[in-house]
């Protein structure tokens, strides 16, 4: 059992019943315990053509509808149930980039004492970052009792941490603000948390009315101002960190300003259905989106693996204990409630403090 996305309107969905693939050389069959939904896996679909998101799991590519359905992709936990790979014995389990899906048939190769990646031939030209799987057993970052915040949290706080560590690496361009769209979401969340901890930062949210009490009651920013009141801001230097992808609102940031504007980056596509009001080019910088991969591809050769690992999840574990204070896990178990809870995302209809944790399997008891 599959979920799939149409690409040209992603409120539509369907379910769709594969039969079993058979296993290929070096090969192993995962069952796809659980996983997080969030609006991250919306960024995914949003820019699914322009950053190849589509390409990782391939809907059918015959029949009529050939192309214009997804399957978008998640963050979760899988469980080798057959494998011809003498390291990945049955019964072992993996964190990684799934499908929504009951299983997924992996191509294993570079594996190592800590996990392998999926060689199959439509996903090697894909970044590495999204291609590894990581054996729970061997992951600093795991723990037993905490798995449904490392779904729902883990992807997006990588990202926060390398959007803070990029501004970081790069003096904050000049800087003393950072501001940051859709500060309830919760990759915005991770970015302000870790950006709170740098002397002489300033941290500002930018946010909806409905959602401004929340973002305050967090804590990490230092102040959170309306989309509307964009334009009484203080004209200092800033950085703009946009994870809302919406374009009146960088249009609003970019025009306050302007060339006191250092560097404007787009992160994610949380208002994705937003439709600009007035098309009009930005004023100061032009807008970069932000690979995180790139930047991982860069500390892991500055830095080596194990120290960006170490660092990673010194900076995890710290705002791991922090989210207790907020965060609350909703199971969302079998295809009709994952429906439910993919669709609420789509419309903008979740509470900011809740985390969605999804299973097709709608006989799955877990754990943890």
């Amino acid at each position: 059992m599959v979920f799939e996305v149409d690409r040209t309107d992603l409120r539509r969905t369907r379910l769709v019943d594969d039969p079993p693939s058979a296993l290929p050389a070096s090969g192993a069959r995962l069952r796809v315990e659980s996983f997080a939904l969030t609006s991250n896996n919306i960024t995914y679909a949003v820019f699914g053509d322009a950053m190849q998101y589509w390409n990782f799991f391939p809907a059918s590519t015959t029949g009529p509808a050939a192309g214009r359905w997804g399957r978008v992709p998640v963050w979760g936990f899988a469980e080798v149930v057959e494998s011809t790979v003498d390291q990945l014995v049955v019964g072992r389990r993996v964190y990684g980039f799934l499908p929504m899906a009951t299983e997924l048939v992996v191509t294993a190769g570079r594996l190592d004492g800590r996990g392998f990646h999926d060689l199959a031939d439509h996903r090697r030209p894909m970044a590495g970052a999204y291609n590894r799987y990581v054996f729970t057993d061997a992951d600093p970052i795991h723990r037993p009792g905490r798995e449904a915040q490392q779904m729902v949290l883990w992807p997006l706080f990588f990202t926060s941490f390398l959007i803070d560590d990029f501004l970081a690496d790069n003096d904050c361009f000049g800087a003393g603000t950072v501001l940051i769209s859709s500060a309830s979401s919760k990759t915005a969340i991770g970015a302000a948390f870790m950006l709170a901890r740098r002397d002489g930062l300033r941290v500002i949210g930018l946010t909806s009315d409905a959602n401004a009490e929340f973002v305050r009651e967090l804590g990490c920013y230092d102040d959170v101002v309306s989309y509307a009141d964009i334009g009484g801001l203080a004209g200092t230097e800033a950085v703009y960190v946009d994870v809302a992808g919406n374009l009146d609102v960088r249009a609003s940031v970019h025009a306050r300003f302007a060339d006191r504007l250092r560097h404007s980056m787009i992160v994610g596509g949380t208002h994705w259905d937003h439709e600009a009001a007035v098309q009009a080019p930005d004023t100061g910088p032009r807008a970069e989106f932000f690979f995180a991969p790139t930047q991982i591809a860069k500390r892991t050769k500055e830095w080596g693996q194990p120290v960006l690992d170490e660092r990673v999840g010194e900076a995890w574990h710290l705002y791991s204990a922090w989210v207790d204070g907020w965060l609350v896990v909703e199971e969302c178990i079998g295809p009709e409630r994952v429906e439910v809870a993919y669709r609420n995302l789509v419309d903008g209809r979740v509470d900011p403090r809740i985390g969605s944790v999804c299973t097709m399997h709608a006989d799955l008891v877990r754990d943890a």
